[in-house]
């Protein structure tokens, strides 16, 4: 009996310690994201992963707000890329990006219209979806 109450005590505990999920929003729709706040996450992003859920991205978050290029090179997946400004507005989009599957030489940068601070990248397809544009606003809800 002393051993059941302890592993539900531990189950509770270890519950109670899942983090809650970071989440982006523009308008009204939702994403569940990993952040990129340093240089080696930023620099690493999606690089490798075989698959995206459709309501997962990838936020990265840069200190300053500068016009940004990103590229593909050992990305897998085909993703769109979102520019958000300083005030988290949608200053500029990248769809449909594909991977870079060339060994040879460099791949391509995908840049920013206009100085990004955050940076939203999703799978290929659902900034069309959606009817994400220019002007739109990304929503926060980062957990500490």
């Amino acid at each position: 009996m002393m051993k059941t109450s302890f592993l539900f005590g531990l189950f509770l505990l270890l519950a109670g310690c899942q983090t809650t999920p970071h989440q982006v929003s523009i308008n009204e729709v939702t994403f569940q994201v990993s952040l990129a706040e340093d240089d080696n996450s930023r620099a690493m992003g999606l690089m490798y992963k075989k698959s995206l859920p459709p309501d997962a991205g990838m936020l990265f978050i840069f200190p300053d707000s500068r016009p940004r290029a990103f590229w593909m090179k050992n990305t897998l997946i085909p993703l769109d890329i979102l520019y958000f400004n300083h005030n988290k507005i949608l200053v500029s989009i990248q769809a449909d990006v594909p991977p870079c599957r060339n060994t040879t030489s460099r791949c391509p940068n995908y840049p920013s219209e206009k100085p990004a601070q955050y940076v939203l990248e999703i799978n290929a397809g659902l900034a069309d979806k959606y009817g994400f544009k220019v002007g739109d606003e990304l929503i926060l809800d980062l957990k500490k």
